[in-house]
């Protein structure tokens, strides 16, 4: 359990305050205190010659009250009032992935050379798996992108999860541009938890209190949402401020995007899926408000290798006075963390391209079918199937039949029949001769 800082009260005597937060900024020994927005759980450790543990605490806490940018959910006793900050460090981080993610130049020099419609399949299969072993799923990433591809039925709870989420996110890119409503958020969570809740729980809000965040490991309980009763209100507000960013309370849409994924797991509107809605939600508000990348990216896979700093996250907020800047803070480290690696798998592709463009030197074979006689290449043990030929490339079954049985009738694949109805291509006999 994360120790609980101590309590702060703001001193009356301003001119003392002024003169700590001089001295705290002109010979401050910890810029990482606003550079990371440390928590008295890191801070405690970085007492000085100059500054106790608890004077850098306070001094923080001081300076963050004074800038602190407050906002509320709702307007009746229910109301869930909470605080932000976007100080210069943030801000710095803010215009970077501004700069990236919202500039179509960018889009263009950073995907000219890949195929974006594959892609983007990919990089949606992705954030489908990753989100679902977020909450638990297991199995691997390869079945699992051979069920997605080839639209296999799902064998166990873990695979529709998987399945589930994959079509949410497609429901979302699909309808990016439109607001958000109580009825497109409980069709979000019907989406995500399909198959895997029972019925009376799926797309509908919790209808009792006996819910709570644990601890997985010491079985304590760390979080206790708002009551039932509540959920109406709160979730009409939510969806209100989804829609809205007014000028005189403008709100960066990052920084908002990050403070609507927190608000969906604080509230805990529903007996299970949160997490999902959660993110789902985060990426839908990207998408609408300009930041095209975040649909390339898998931000899920980031959180799955930090699960446990973005349970920190949640918890430092809810202690510290409702802060919900530590988690902005996790949200943009994600981010910049999911388009790192982004660069990473676009140079491995364009190595890649060079490799396969031997095959489309080979008269009357399409860049399709050279994809396909290069991932044969690389792993001659796969096998395709019309379905999943279709999927990979979007294009039409006819399409994808015909590029298959063209490298059949040239003997490069063989076709096994699986059933009276469809069939897997394996390397044929005269693929070798092509390498």
């Amino acid at each position: 359990m994360i120790e609980k800082a101590p309590l702060f009260i703001p001193s009356s005597d301003i001119e003392k305050q002024r003169e700590s937060l001089f001295l705290l900024k002109t010979q401050h020994p910890f810029p990482t205190i606003e550079k990371e927005y440390l928590y008295w759980d890191k801070i405690k450790y970085l007492e000085s010659s100059k500054f106790s543990k608890n004077t850098l605490w306070f001094n923080t806490k001081w300076k963050r009250s004074i800038t602190q940018n407050r906002l509320q959910l709702g307007v009746s006793n229910y109301a869930i009032k909470y605080t932000h900050n976007v100080n210069e460090y943030l801000q710095q981080k803010l215009h970077y992935l501004d700069f990236n993610f919202g500039a179509g130049l960018q889009k263009e020099k950073l995907l000219s050379d890949l195929d974006k419609e594959q892609y983007l399949n990919n990089a949606l299969m992705e954030e489908s798996i990753f989100s679902s072993m977020v909450e638990g799923a297991t199995t691997t990433r390869v079945k699992a992108k051979e069920m997605l591809r080839k639209k296999k039925k799902p064998k166990n709870k873990s695979e529709q999860m998987i399945l589930n989420n994959y079509q949410a996110i497609q429901f979302i890119s699909e309808n990016q541009e439109e607001d958000l409503s109580i009825d497109k958020l409980l069709e979000i969570h019907r989406l995500v938890t399909h198959n895997t809740l029972e019925d009376d729980n799926i797309g509908v809000f919790r209808t009792s209190d006996d819910v709570h965040v644990m601890n997985h490991i010491t079985g304590e309980i760390i979080h206790t949402p708002p009551k039932f009763k509540e959920l109406h209100e709160l979730m009409q507000s939510f969806c209100e401020f989804f829609n809205s960013n007014p000028k005189e309370n403008f709100v960066h849409p990052i920084v908002k995007a990050s403070i609507l994924h927190f608000l969906i797991g604080y509230i805990h509107p529903f007996v299970d899926g949160n997490g999902r809605t959660a993110r789902a939600i985060f990426y839908w508000y990207l998408l609408k408000n300009g930041y095209w990348l975040a649909e390339y990216l898998s931000i899920s896979r980031v959180i799955m290798k930090s699960k446990v700093q973005y349970e920190k996250a949640y918890i430092y907020t809810e202690i510290d006075d409702m802060d919900v800047t530590y988690f902005v803070h996790y949200q943009v480290k994600v981010l910049t963390q999911a388009f790192e690696d982004l660069k990473k798998y676009v140079a491995k592709k364009k190595k890649e391209k060079l490799n396969f463009s031997k095959f489309l030197k080979i008269d009357g074979i399409n860049e399709r079918q050279a994809q396909i006689l290069f991932w044969i290449e690389k792993d001659k043990n796969r096998a395709f199937t019309v379905k999943e030929i279709q999927t990979i490339f979007s294009i039409t079954n006819q399409t994808a039949r015909t590029d298959l049985e063209g490298l059949v009738s040239r003997e490069f694949l063989k076709k096994v029949p699986i059933d009276k109805k469809s069939s897997n291509y394996w390397k044929g006999n005269r693929f070798e001769s092509l390498t």
